[in-house]
């Protein structure tokens, strides 16, 4: 019976365990937190958003970073086989707006729990409070793995399912990439994705916690800015964050790195300007005698009026009345094109992935093995593969896992 060594017990680790023991191998999971799944546990709000219940395509289109890689893993295990996988193991599933899905009990921890059972089911042995130092490499073949302690752990393959740089505390600390630079690796280089954006005008805090639904957002100038989408946001005391703004971060975090970028917040995106102008209208007339900063309270939430008066240009100590057609005009495009101007993201600790990672150049995308080091496999968040919200980050983390255990086990006869 071979042995297969999975370092990391975070959701692709878990999948990479399960997929090897289901083909009869000996399988050593070493995990250097006091429990399984931990970034899991917090994912999703604490619900934990396992897939996406969209096909093929919208999975595909989703992806930000080396999407065609994904063919070969998420075709052989894809998002239905996830949901059939827990189901089967006692996890009873629900999926919301979006395609979103999650446990119907609303906890991670019962996504974790069917996990375990299913780790106990095929007898793979897990050893908590384990950290791996380094791979055990010769002559271009992993020979297994070294821990912290020194002792060296012999196995047939090598499978590894470190994780990322977001979330430290969890135990995505990035030595996952130190070890698959030392085995000669490149590493494309990592930064914070879907993560809150910072705001440069200082205003920005005096919208802190309001959270905005049903709004489009656009982001960078020009004829064809770099990210639009619609939904629901959030204002902090920095800037920026919510569902449209995490999705956005990664499709422009790396053009930040260099350059201020436009937001645009189109407040009312129901309606054309000339239709929002006419909403304006009837509302000043039904009230005529109103003062200005008193007089929106029905087209937006309490704590933008101030804001909004601010930017008008209208005297906010002005009847309605008195505001002429321009200034209402005027007032109109202000409610579709809200702008502010973004300067960076927050940091790794606030960030829920890792844009970049290691080259999937040099992985087989069928097997997840190495193309460079012999019997050493990588899955994951390790890898320079990433997508927007909505459970397609841990698809990619159950396929490539899955792949990875298949490929390990499938590389000689386990029994």
């Amino acid at each position: 019976m071979r042995t297969i060594v999975v370092v990391g017990g975070g959701a692709a680790g878990m999948m990479a365990a399960i997929s090897a023991a289901e083909e009869g191998c000996r399988v050593v999971l070493f995990e250097q937190n006091e429990k399984l799944g931990k970034k899991l546990f917090i994912t999703g709000k604490g619900r934990c958003n396992v897939t996406n219940a969209g096909d093929a395509e919208d999975f595909f289109h989703h992806m930000i970073s080396n999407g065609r890689f994904m063919y070969s893993s998420f075709y052989r295990f894809d998002n239905v086989q996830v949901m059939e996988m827990l189901e089967n193991a006692g996890l009873k599933l629900k999926t919301e707006r979006g395609n979103r899905v999650f446990p119907q009990s609303d906890k991670s921890s019962d996504v974790i729990r069917t996990f375990a059972r299913l780790l106990d089911r095929y007898h793979v042995e897990v050893h908590l409070h384990t950290a791996v130092k380094n791979l055990w490499i010769e002559d271009g073949h992993c020979l297994g793995v070294v821990l912290k302690n020194g002792n060296r752990v012999p196995a047939d393959s090598v499978i590894l399912t470190t994780g990322g740089l977001s979330y430290a505390s969890t135990g995505s600390t990035g030595d996952g990439h130190r070890m698959a630079v030392e085995s000669g690796h490149r590493i494309k280089e990592t930064v914070p994705a879907l993560v809150p954006l910072e705001v440069k005008e200082p205003e920005i805090t005096s919208l802190q916690g309001l959270s905005l639904k049903n709004v489009s957002v656009s982001i960078g100038g020009g004829k064809k800015p770099l990210y639009t989408d619609f939904g629901e946001m959030l204002f902090t005391h920095f800037g920026v964050s919510g569902p449209c703004i995490l999705s956005g971060s990664s499709k422009i975090t790396r053009k930040l790195m260099d350059t201020e970028l436009p937001l645009s917040i189109d407040l009312k995106p129901a309606l054309s300007i000339e239709q929002l102008d006419e909403r304006i209208r009837r509302d000043f007339e039904e009230a005529p005698n109103r003062q200005f900063k008193n007089s929106l309270d029905r087209l937006l939430p309490a704590k933008l009026i101030p804001l909004i008066v601010s930017r008008s240009g209208i005297d906010q100590d002005k009847l309605v009345n008195e505001v002429t057609r321009e200034e209402r005009q005027q007032l109109a495009y202000l409610l579709k094109h809200l702008t502010w101007t973004l300067t960076g993201t927050r940091g790794f600790n606030e960030a829920i992935i890792t844009q970049g990672g290691v080259a999937v150049s040099e992985i087989n995308p069928s097997t997840m093995e190495s193309k460079t080091i012999k019997r050493l496999y990588m899955a994951g968040e390790l890898l320079d593969l990433d997508a927007v919200t909505g459970g397609y980050n841990l698809q990619i983390a159950w396929s490539t896992g899955y792949a990875a255990g298949k490929g390990a086990s499938e590389d000689e006869n386990c029994n």
